[in-house]
């Protein structure tokens, strides 16, 4: 037999028996060797399956901003009032802050009794009986529930107005009027005074006309005017502003005073101001035509004034006739084509000291809103009264041709 090679086939003549040699018959065999077993197959461990990394984004490079400095906040306080005089003007100044919810510390008047005080406060001849509650307790005068304290000093500088707080000072005595009179208010404590009666020389306001004009840093006293310059500034500063004023003439029909008679006697001012107010229409003059000169400046010099005294006790009318730069319309009566009445009224004292209180509060908000420039500063944060709408021409009656 032949030498067989592992892994290949032989064909091989293989005799089976001597038969089968004998019949010369071969078979023939495929001899194969047998294949080696298997090896184990081994698996392969599966691969964790990676997650698909996202595209590094650029990163934006953040700017270093320093810390910004804690902001200064100055003192936040209502607005309080301190009334001196309360007379006719003090007591009615003390219920417009009543109506318009201003607090009221303290009042001051060497003259008047506090229980006196309640009596003329809470009964008014003219303006009516007050319909809130009025009482002195305990040294106070409590006006709907409110307490405002009782001095009766009879010089400002005497007057603590430290002691109820520094408040917006009022200075409703007709006394003090100058710059140098008033200033021991602000001495003795005040915060800023405001005087109900026109002013020699302190800054003059009219609510509606020039309080814009106000400056808290430099303006710590400052006049509200007259009840006439009340009412006469707005309609001139209308008319100026819509037409232009070259010339004017005002006629002040005014109801009585305190400081008229009740009945003739004699006074050495002026022999016709010695007259009864109740009987008498008295020729007087006025100031009103001068401090709208302070207010509105283009128009300093340019309305003489009359004043007439009449015998009423509330309300007062004026009529001022202006010339203007453009004709005057026919609804008006005029003496030639540019030449315009108006006539306007108010409520004498209850107009100045509305207005007053009006201005007070306007400064108050005027101070919170520049204290950005003072830290320090201890006005009150109060919001501004709504601007009025002055100079704006609006819709009135039709011209008498056309009715």
């Amino acid at each position: 037999m032949g030498r067989l090679r592992a892994g290949r086939l032989c064909p091989l003549w293989i005799a089976h028996s001597e038969d089968a040699c004998a019949q010369g018959r071969a078979e023939l065999f495929t001899v194969t060797r047998a294949p080696p077993p298997p090896e184990p197959r081994v698996e392969a461990e599966p691969q964790p399956q990676l997650q698909p990394q996202p595209e590094p984004q650029p990163q934006q490079i953040k700017e270093e901003i320093p810390p910004l400095p804690p902001k200064k906040v100055s003192v936040a306080r209502k607005l309080t009032v301190g009334i001196n005089g309360f007379g006719r003007i003090g007591r009615l100044v003390l219920r417009a802050c009543m109506e318009k919810g201003v607090k009221v510390v303290a009042v001051n008047d060497p003259f008047i009794d506090p229980e006196y005080m309640v009596y003329m406060f809470k009964y008014d001849s003219t303006h009516g009986q007050y319909k809130g509650s009025v009482e002195y307790r305990n040294g106070q005068l409590v006006v709907d529930n409110n307490e405002i304290s009782v001095f009766q000093s009879k010089q400002p500088k005497d007057i603590p107005w430290k002691s109820v707080g520094s408040p917006f000072v009022v200075e409703a005595t007709g006394v003090y009027l100058s710059l140098e009179e008033t200033s021991p208010h602000i001495e003795a404590g005040a915060l800023r005074v405001v005087i109900c009666a026109p002013s020699p020389d302190a800054p003059m306001f009219v609510m509606g006309v020039n309080e814009k004009d106000y400056n808290p840093g430099s303006m710590k006293i400052v006049s509200n005017a007259s009840c006439t310059t009340n009412c006469l500034a707005p309609l001139a500063k209308v008319i100026h502003e819509r037409f232009g004023i070259v010339e004017g003439l005002m006629t002040t029909v005014h109801s009585y005073t305190a400081t008229q008679k009740t009945v003739d006697g004699p006074l050495k001012k002026a022999w016709r101001d010695g007259r009864g107010a109740h009987q008498n229409i008295i020729p007087a003059s006025t100031g009103a035509a001068k401090a709208v000169g302070n207010v509105i400046p283009d128009l300093k010099g340019s309305c003489p004034r009359t004043l007439l005294a009449i015998p009423i006790r509330l309300s007062s009318m004026l009529r001022p006739a202006s010339r203007s730069t453009t004709t005057s319309s026919s609804s008006f009566p005029g003496t030639t084509t540019n030449m315009a009445t108006v006539i306007g009224w108010w409520t004498s004292s209850a107009t100045c000291s509305t207005e007053t209180s009006e201005a007070g509060w306007t400064a108050s908000a005027t101070l919170c809103s520049r204290a950005r420039t003072c830290p320090s500063c201890p006005c009150p944060q109060l919001p501004l009264l709504p601007p009025r709408k002055v100079g704006v021409p609006r819709e009135g009656p039709a011209p008498l041709g056309q009715r």
